[in-house]
C-alpha cells in the first residue's frame, strides 16, 4: 500500500459518453513536492482532478490520496448570501475548535485525564500556529489581493475573480494533508502569484496543480505530467506516445526534454531515410553492377555460363533481401517529426524603406473603454501591450483592425498594409467545416493537427484544436501587421513556446496583448520589442 503522504494515480482511464479523455494514467506525487499537470484544453486535466477529488469515478484504475486532501476546481460554488467572513471562518473552524477545547479544559486541570488532554491541545495549537491565526488570515487575504474587500460583503456582490480568490484563501488556511489545484493563478495578479508560489513551496504535503501559467510552473513545480501525447514516434527511444508522460524538474527542464526528444526523433527519421535509399538502390542493382570482369577471348562457353549463372543468383538474392528489408522498414516506419511552427514567408512591406509608421494614433480613445492614446508603431517592431483588466487592450486591437470605430482622436494605417488578428476566443460561423476545408494541408505539415483531426468537423474538435486552426490561418498567409490578443489561450504549453519562437523570426510587425507573465518576462530579450503600458479607465469619467 502506498504511503498515505503521497498522491498516487495508478492506471486511470475515463470516457465521457461521446469520447475517451484519459487512458492508463499513472504517476505519483511525494510529500513536500509539487507536480504540475499540463496539456491543452480538452486533454483531460480537469477531469483527472475531479476523479482524484472523488467528483467523478474512473472507468479503470485506482487513486490513493492522503486523508485530508484539499481541492479547488476551476469553477467554484459557494453560498451566494454568505459573507466572506463565513467562508474564512469555516476554513479555520478546526483550529478555532482547538482554542475552544483549551478554554474548556483549562478549568478542569485538577483531573489528570483533563490535564493530559489540555497538554495535547496546547501542543496542537502550537504546531498549527493557532496563536497567530488572525495574523495569518490577514496575511493570506492581503497576499491574494483581498485586503480591501470587506469580510461582511456577501459573495453574490463580488466579482467572479474575488469569489475565486476567497475560495483559494479558504483552501490555503484550512489544515490539509495534500492539495489538488485546478488553475489556481486565474484571477491573480503578479503579487498574488508570487504569494501562492511561496505558500506551495513551504507546504509539507504533496501538491498536484493543473496550470497553463508557465512562469508559475517554472517557479513551483519539481516535476510535470503532460497529458498531451509525448513528442516521440511510437516505441521510439523508450518514450511512449500516450498521455501522462512524466518529466522531472521545472518547466524549463521540460522544454529542454521536449527539444531533446525532437532531435532524437529527427535523427531516427534521417537514419531511416538513408537506409531506405540504400536498400532501394540495392534492389535496383543489375548483374553488371555486381560482377565487373573482363572476358578474355580464350574463355570457354562453360565458364561464361558459370559466371552468368552466379551473377544471376547473387543478384536475385541481393534484390530479394533488399526488398524484404524494405518491406520491414515500411511496416515499422518512423514518421517525420512535426516541424516547429514557422511563418511561410516574409511580408512585402514597402513602407519599411521610407520609415513611415505602420500604426499612428493621436488622442485615440473609446468612451469607457480606452483612455486617449498617442503612439507610433514602426514597421518590424514587436509591441507588447500591458495593463490591468478593463484598461482597453482588446479595445485598442479592435480599433487598429477596423472592427471598432474610435469615439475621439485619429488613427492612420497605410492602405496597403495587410492586417491579421488572433482573437482571445475563436469564432467559427460554420462548425461543420473541417480544418482541411479552411486552411488546407499546411495544418498537417506544421504538426498542428493529425491527418485524422484535420478531416473532422470543427464541432468535434476541442477548443485547443480549434485554436490551432486559427493559428494555421495566420501562418499560411502572414500579414504585414499581426495582432495577437492572448495568443496562448487554449494552447498546450509546448505549442505556446513554439509560437513565441516563430515570432522571433517573423519579419512583420506584431502588436500583442497578454496577461502571460512568461511572455512578459522574455519580451525584453527580443531586439525589436517595445512595451506600451495602458492606464485603467478613469472611473470619474465613466458615464452612469
Amino acid at each position: 500500500m502506498p504511503s498515505p503522504l503521497h498522491i498516487n494515480i495508478d492506471g486511470v482511464s475515463f470516457s465521457y459518453p461521446t469520447h475517451r479523455v484519459l487512458t492508463d494514467i499513472s504517476f505519483s506525487v511525494s510529500a513536500g513536492k509539487v507536480t504540475g499537470l499540463i496539456g491543452e484544453n480538452g486533454a483531460g486535466k480537469s477531469t483527472l482532478l475531479k476523479i482524484i477529488s472523488g467528483t467523478l469515478t474512473p472507468d479503470a484504475g485506482v487513486i490513493y490520496t492522503p486523508p485530508i486532501t484539499g481541492f479547488i476546481a476551476q469553477e467554484i460554488s459557494l453560498p451566494p448570501e454568505a459573507p466572506a467572513a463565513d467562508v474564512i471562518e469555516e476554513a479555520v473552524a478546526e483550529l478555532r475548535a482547538i482554542e475552544s477545547r483549551i478554554e474548556d479544559l483549562s478549568g478542569k486541570l485538577d483531573n489528570p485525564a483533563a490535564a493530559e488532554a489540555f497538554d495535547r491541545a496546547l501542543a496542537q495549537a502550537e504546531e498549527s500556529g493557532l496563536w497567530d491565526l488572525d495574523a495569518r488570515i490577514a496575511t493570506v487575504l492581503s497576499g491574494l489581493g483581498l485586503a480591501e474587500v470587506s469580510l461582511h460583503t456577501p459573495l453574490r456582490e463580488m466579482s467572479g475573480g474575488q469569489r475565486r480568490r476567497f475560495a483559494l484563501a479558504s483552501l490555503v488556511l484550512r489544515p490539509t494533508d495534500a492539495l489538488v489545484l485546478d488553475e489556481p493563478t486565474n484571477h491573480l495578479d503578479d503579487a498574488g502569484v508570487d504569494f501562492l508560489i511561496g505558500e506551495l513551496n513551504a507546504y509539507s504535503g504533496p501538491v498536484l496543480v493543473a496550470s497553463h501559467d508557465r512562469y508559475f510552473l517554472d517557479q513551483v513545480a519539481q516535476s510535470l505530467v503532460d497529458l498531451d501525447p509525448a513528442l516521440s514516434p511510437e516505441g521510439g527511444d523508450g518514450l511512449p506516445i500516450h498521455q501522462g508522460t512524466s518529466f522531472s524538474g521545472s518547466f524549463s527542464h521540460y522544454l529542454k526534454a521536449r527539444e531533446d526528444a525532437r532531435h532524437r526523433w529527427q535523427e531516427r527519421y534521417n537514419s531511416q531515410k538513408q537506409e531506405k535509399e540504400r536498400l532501394e538502390s540495392r534492389a535496383r542493382q543489375q548483374e553488371s553492377d555486381i560482377f565487373h570482369h573482363n572476358t578474355s577471348k580464350s574463355e570457354t562457353k562453360s565458364a561464361k555460363k558459370f559466371f552468368a549463372d552466379r551473377a544471376a543468383r547473387t543478384q536475385a538474392h541481393r534484390v530479394k533481401s533488399a526488398l524484404n528489408r524494405l518491406d520491414v522498414l515500411e511496416r515499422q516506419a518512423v514518421p517525420p517529426p512535426p516541424q516547429p511552427l514557422r511563418f511561410q514567408g516574409i511580408p512585402d512591406t514597402p513602407i519599411t524603406a521610407v520609415g513611415e509608421p505602420i500604426v499612428w494614433t493621436r488622442g485615440l480613445g473609446v468612451d469607457q473603454r480606452l483612455e486617449p492614446l498617442s503612439m507610433k508603431v514602426q514597421p518590424g517592431e514587436q509591441l507588447l501591450i500591458l495593463g490591468p483588466n478593463g484598461a482597453g487592450k482588446s479595445t485598442l486591437l479592435s480599433v487598429i483592425d477596423g472592427k471598432l470605430p474610435p469615439d475621439r482622436g485619429e488613427i492612420r494605417i497605410p492602405e496597403d498594409i495587410r492586417i491579421g488578428r488572433l482573437n482571445q476566443d475563436d469564432y467559427w460561423p460554420n462548425l461543420a467545416k473541417t480544418p482541411l476545408d479552411i486552411v488546407g494541408p499546411i495544418i498537417i505539415e506544421l504538426g498542428l493537427l493529425s491527418e485524422a483531426q484535420a478531416t473532422m468537423p470543427l464541432h468535434d474538435l476541442s477548443l485547443g484544436q480549434r485554436r490551432r486552426v486559427s493559428l494555421a490561418q495566420l501562418l499560411a498567409q502572414p500579414p504585414d501587421l499581426l495582432l495577437l490578443d492572448e495568443p496562448t489561450n487554449h494552447l498546450s504549453l509546448a505549442l505556446a513556446e513554439e509560437l513565441e519562437h516563430a515570432l522571433d523570426s517573423y519579419q512583420g510587425t506584431v502588436v500583442l496583448a497578454t496577461h502571460d507573465r512568461w511572455i512578459r518576462k522574455r519580451w525584453l530579450e527580443h531586439p525589436r520589442a517595445r512595451i506600451l503600458q495602458l492606464e485603467p479607465i478613469n472611473a470619474s469619467l465613466r458615464q452612469p
